[in-house]
């Protein structure tokens, strides 16, 4: 059970983060305006910019601060020591954004924050530059003198696949050691209630190539006998699903989803589902977009219909994304995908299925104490009780983080709402609703002091 908190204090919490809204929605601009695309095409100026000028938002908080880089792209770690007999909180967020894609597709430029209808629009603005805002608005809350001790590491890297956390974390553990740690990069039911993410699913990404031909051959003269690769890769393709849409490649784990309100209407308003394009799989909605396997064809090298000529292609390749059940291990799954893709290689292709990315999956038993304190922040926030959920996509770091620290409370949540769009054009803060996210967090400081270590 959670503990009483005197009204008048959680008033004064409220009014207190409602006065800092215009000063934390300025810097979220600021940091939405730094384009710090972290893949390599991109320029790594801007993602050491946003790097400083996070560290620039916590040292103005009174927090030690400090730059790290092993590797890869800089991270911010900042900490401010726990008051006697008090638990330590590790706050993360991360600094690094998608790329804009084709800005034809906004209806504002990406890295301009515009608001409209109650939203903030930018690349970045929610995913996840609002996560570091609501982590600075809880200190500014508690006038730079929190309940707990607070460390803040805020990440460089995450959209690239935080290739350099696990030597962070090796390297700068003991520093980012806590009794609780509330990782703000998920997503919360709707707009009006809170949840908590306590399942993620894992993901591989592989490369399926293959090949039928030394070269390419007129596809008159040749046709018929002689089979193309683009045909191979297809019917490769098809043999991952059944019939009715169901991932086919026996072994993988599936498990089954909370029983939540979400109806087929739902997903098609969220997903944009097309009119008469049925959904695929059997079982709930949640279960299929939660702790099911799922897989996904997101890009094919082969000739432009633009610019084909009449030939038969020798060779082609996809690359596949396949979303794990929450406790299935990546590698494992990768032999069941390789051998399912080389068991029905058609005509005798030649196939080769390489791993190009993996990352474990998360499933937390969210009870005890310090997850009564953080439904309880919820409610106080939002006025209503939160709800668990899964989420379908996969964030690699949270699992880094519970092999790291397997002692400590692991809270993952989020500023997201279904109409976000994060990582697509249009992504967008809903501003009301990233105040109640900053109320919650800070109520959630004041929780766990008077809990104690």
């Amino acid at each position: 059970m959670s503990q009483d908190i005197a009204a008048d204090r959680l008033e004064t919490l409220r009014t207190t983060v409602t006065d800092l809204m215009p000063g934390v929605r300025a810097d979220l601009e600021a940091l939405t305006r730094i384009p710090s695309v972290s893949l390599d095409s991109f320029d790594q100026a801007e993602v050491d910019r946003s790097a400083e000028a996070v560290a620039e938002l916590l040292r103005a908080e009174g927090l030690e601060v400090e730059i790290v880089r092993e590797g890869g792209r800089p991270a911010v770690i900042g900490h401010r020591p726990a008051p006697d007999g008090a638990p330590t909180v590790l706050l993360y967020a991360h600094h690094d954004v998608q790329p804009p894609g084709d800005e034809k597709d906004w209806d504002s430029k990406p890295f301009v924050p515009t608001e409209r209808d109650g939203r903030l629009y930018g690349r970045g603005a929610a995913d996840d530059k609002a996560g570091v805002m609501a982590h600075v608005a809880a200190l500014r809350a508690h006038g730079q003198q929190p309940p707990v001790g607070v460390t803040i590491f805020v990440e460089g890297e995450e959209e690239i696949g935080s290739d350099s956390l696990a030597t962070i974390l090796e390297k700068h553990g003991d520093k980012l050691r806590a009794d609780a740690i509330v990782l703000a990069d998920s997503t919360n039911w709707d707009i009006g209630t809170p949840a908590l993410t306590t399942t993620l699913r894992g993901m591989i990404r592989v490369v399926v190539s293959v090949q039928t031909l030394g070269h390419s051959v007129h596809s008159g003269m040749f046709g018929g006998p002689v089979p193309d690769a683009i045909t191979a890769l297809v019917r490769v393709l098809a043999s991952l699903h059944d019939d009715a849409g169901n991932v086919a490649v026996q072994g993988l784990s599936s498990g089954e989803a909370a029983d939540l309100d979400y109806d087929e209407a739902r997903l098609r308003a969220e997903s944009s589902l097309q009119e008469g394009v049925a959904t695929i799989g059997e079982g709930s909605i949640l279960s299929r977009l939660w702790t099911k396997p799922a897989i996904t064809t997101i890009g094919i090298d082969a000739p432009a219909v633009d610019t084909s000529s009449n030939t038969l292609v020798p060779s082609a390749r996809a690359k596949v994304s396949v979303r794990l059940a929450p406790d299935e291990d990546p590698r494992a799954a990768y032999d069941l995908v390789a051998q399912h893709v080389r068991d029905h290689a058609p005509w005798g292709a030649k196939v080769e299925v390489t791993l190009d990315d993996e990352g474990g999956g998360f499933s937390a038993d969210a009870q005890g104490p310090i997850y009564d304190e953080a439904r309880a922040a919820f409610a106080d926030a939002w006025g209503t009780e939160p709800v668990d959920i899964g989420v379908g996509g996969s964030i690699p770091f949270v699992a880094a983080f519970a092999e790291r620290f397997p002692d400590a409370a692991i809270l993952v949540t989020g500023v997201e709402d279904p109409d976000t769009r994060a990582h697509g054009a249009n992504e967008s803060l809903h501003l009301e609703e990233f105040a109640k996210v900053c109320v919650a967090e800070a109520v959630l400081l004041e929780r766990l002091g008077r809990l104690g270590s």
